[in-house]
């Protein structure tokens, strides 16, 4: 597993194909919005599901507090343009198919299911704000109340 970064640093700076194969990049949104980017393991899931239809209920207050919201996963663009279809989402998730991105933020590490021992997408969020500075790391992300909790810290220190 690789380390997270420091809160105060800069966040580690990417670029990566969405769902419909267009580039997004960081740099994109600095001076602009602040950016909640988040890791899931993959897409169509159970839990990644909850996660991202909370953040897509939510659209309008995230827009509200001035931040995008970027989700990250391994899940090539096509998986991603389908999950992005059968549940109507409206932001952007990103294909991290080598999990370079995912490294570059302590994201990728080893875990455990059902006894076997793997590698794979840690579930954490960041929240960057405006100036590309990273303000917040969450390591322990509830899939079904995740979008309220990430509001709420936002709202509160944003």
């Amino acid at each position: 597993m690789s380390d997270l970064p420091k809160i105060g640093n800069m966040a580690p700076a990417f670029t990566l194909y969405n769902q419909d194969g267009k580039k997004v990049s960081l740099k994109d949104y600095k001076g602009k919005k602040n950016v909640l980017l988040y890791f899931y393991p993959k897409a169509m899931t159970p839990g990644c599901t909850n996660q991202a239809c909370g953040i897509r209920d939510y659209k309008s207050e995230y827009k509200k507090a001035q931040t995008v919201v970027l989700a990250v996963s391994p899940d090539s663009v096509e998986r991603l343009a389908r999950f992005t279809e059968k549940q109507d989402l409206n932001f952007d998730l990103l294909s991290d198919e080598n999990h370079k991105i995912a490294l570059k933020y302590g994201s990728w590490g080893r875990k455990k299911f059902m006894g076997k021992e793997y590698d794979g997408i840690l579930r954490q969020s960041f929240i960057i704000g405006k100036d590309g500075k990273l303000k917040e790391i969450f390591t322990k992300v509830k899939t079904k109340t995740h979008h309220e909790d990430m509001l709420d810290y936002i709202k509160e220190n944003l």
